[in-house]
């Protein structure tokens, strides 16, 4: 019988690090939360003191307020999505869309991880601003892909109309969140919706595909409202005289259950969770109990330099996340720029795969050692092989990247890492286990998609503050397109002075766009990563997004650990 043995890594903190480099790169990484933080103040702010009395003033609770009613006591709220369109204005008025106006967040209903996707009435009644429609898309595609019920806190005056010809049309238009209701209660995934005020138009479609639908008494659904009614046909209404629930709970079915206010919808909701089936994680412990990491997760902040051009032991990151720290290492002796292995992480079995910082050994030249953080042959083999064996096993697979690319020049090409990149392309895009990457630093080029990145599906794709998502650095680009005018040294070739100048000019221009682009947050805001997370809080977001690969039973393969074909793998190489 082939046996998971597991084993202690990491060391404690004061042997990684001297105490005065250790407070540097912390009081750095501080530096950069505190920007994350503020900015996620902003958004669960909404649109202020002004937005919420408007709410307060008809007897309705806030979406947030709704948020912390609906989840468990003892459970957090994982939001998704929180800085999409953070820095932008719309509109002529030029309005803020905090989140977007929309909340899309994980969290434990009646003891069940659930996706909660909730218009922010305080931002503008919960219309749809550009990005709102792919927002609520990407946290129904989440749901789906974990079988996850979701629950839909519905108070949404349709779209924000000056911005409409961003949000309405294209294949992920707003009209893809209904296809989306569709394709979720094909494949079977629990839909509950509470209707709490204005729905209009796409507002009303959201909920009616839900297997259960209740209305508060100051909801109504509508295609259009009252005004738009009246301008259309002269007639004298309200918009919840033509579609409150004395209309769609007692006359045309649209709805279910009609409930007296916020806080009884919201305790209709959780009783219909406490109905579905419980989950299966106890079941995939194999007797085992959920146990923190050894060493505490709350020193990665000053473990992870946000200097990128510093190394540091990925080991030691791992450590710090995973149950007990314990680690099963699988084919530790190749391609060390990469480090793969499984582990527990709430007494769950998951796999890693991680970019290896620093210098490592050169088997094509034994005794010398050759830079990490960059793939090269031996590693995209090692990483494919363990990919691909993940997804037999069923194993959930987590990829820590921090990498600059492939290996390039004369070798590479001998070595064929064109093919060998393009395998690894093919079973991450084939693989049917849960897959989630943390970008802890460096996300650059070809490295980016190979290790699982956004373009590849995983169901979840974290930042950090000190994450760097693009081609290549900036400085790197700008010797690329300028490169016919500089020497083999990268050197300006002219002479004339002026030309010298805005040659030099030109070169800084694209190095500085380039940072900028790179900053996580604008990634954030355009929907380019998922989320921000702060280094102490990733463990946490792990625990959760393991637990929800594990929660639903019987839609994907799971092996018994006696029969994965990691063992076979771990044996051939020994052999």
């Amino acid at each position: 019988m082939a046996k998971v043995l597991l084993q202690r890594i990491g060391r404690p903190r004061d042997d990684v690090l001297e105490e005065s480099t250790y407070a540097d790169q912390l009081q750095g990484m501080l530096e950069r939360e505190a920007r994350i933080t503020q900015a996620r103040e902003l958004v669960e702010d909404g649109w202020g003191d002004k937005g919420r009395s408007r709410v307060h003033a008809k007897n309705k609770l806030t979406t947030w307020e709704r948020l912390e009613r609906l989840k468990d006591d003892d459970a957090p709220l994982l939001p998704v999505g929180t800085l999409v369109n953070h820095g932008r204005t719309f509109g002529p008025k030029q309005q803020t869309s905090p989140g977007a106006g929309v909340v899309t967040t994980f969290t434990r209903v009646e003891g069940r991880w659930v996706m909660v996707i909730a218009n922010d009435n305080t931002v503008a009644s919960g219309s749809w601003w550009p990005q709102t429609p792919e927002k609520i898309q990407r946290g129904q595609e989440m749901a789906r892909r974990m079988r996850l019920p979701v629950l839909y806190l519905v108070d949404c005056s349709g779209l924000f109309l000056p911005e409409q010809a961003a949000t309405f049309p294209g294949p992920r238009g707003a009209g893809h969140i209904f296809k989306m209701n569709a394709v979720l209660s094909a494949e079977g995934v629990p839909q509950i919706a509470g209707v709490f005020g204005d729905c209009i138009a796409g507002g009303g479609y959201m909920p009616i595909i839900s297997d259960k639908v209740y209305m508060t008494e100051q909801a109504y659904m509508v295609i259009a409202g009252a005004a738009l009614i009246k301008g259309a046909k002269s007639q004298k209404m309200t918009s919840h005289g033509i579609g409150g629930p004395d209309i769609h709970v007692g006359v045309s079915g649209c709805a279910d259950t009609r409930v007296p206010d916020d806080s009884h919808c919201i305790d209709a909701m959780r009783r219909e969770v406490r109905d579905l089936p419980s989950s299966a994680i106890g079941y995939y412990r194999y007797g085992m109990d959920a146990l923190e990491p050894h060493f505490d997760p709350q020193e990665l902040p000053g473990l992870l330099p946000a200097n990128h051009r510093v190394a540091y032991d990925i080991r030691e990151i791992i450590a710090r996340l995973v149950d007990a720290s314990l680690f099963w290492e699988v084919l530790p002796d190749l391609g060390q720029e990469v480090v793969t292995g499984v582990a527990r992480i709430s007494g769950l079995y998951v796999g890693i795969a991680a970019n290896y910082s620093g210098l490592v050994e050169d088997p094509d030249q034994p005794g010398t050692k050759r830079p990490s953080g960059i793939l090269y042959r031996q590693g995209i083999a090692k990483l494919s092989a363990f990919s691909r064996a993940c997804s037999e096993d069923g194993i959930p697979l987590l990829w820590l990247q921090d990498i600059s690319g492939f290996d390039i020049g004369p070798q590479a090409e001998r070595d064929g890492l064109l093919g060998y990149g393009s395998s690894l392309i093919y079973a991450n895009s084939t693989n049917s286990n849960p897959v989630a990457t943390v970008l802890l630093r460096k996300a650059s080029g070809a490295g980016y998609y190979a290790m699982a990145g956004l373009p590849y599906d995983p169901v979840l794709q974290l930042s950090t503050p000190v994450t760097r998502l693009a081609v290549m650095e900036g400085r790197t680009l700008a010797i690329g397109a300028f490169g016919t005018k500089l020497d083999d040294d990268f050197e300006i070739l002219a002479t004339d002075p002026e030309e010298r100048q805005a040659i030099q000019d030109g070169m800084k221009a694209v190095e500085e766009r380039i940072e900028s682009d790179m900053d996580p947050m604008n990634s954030a805001s355009q929907m380019d990563t998922d989320e921000i997370v702060l280094l102490g809080e990733l463990r946490q977001r792990l625990v959760a997004w393991t637990e929800m690969s594990y929660q639903s039973p019987g839609y994907r393969r799971i092996k018994n650990p006696r029969i994965w074909s990691l063992h076979d793998l771990q044996v051939l190489s020994e052999g």
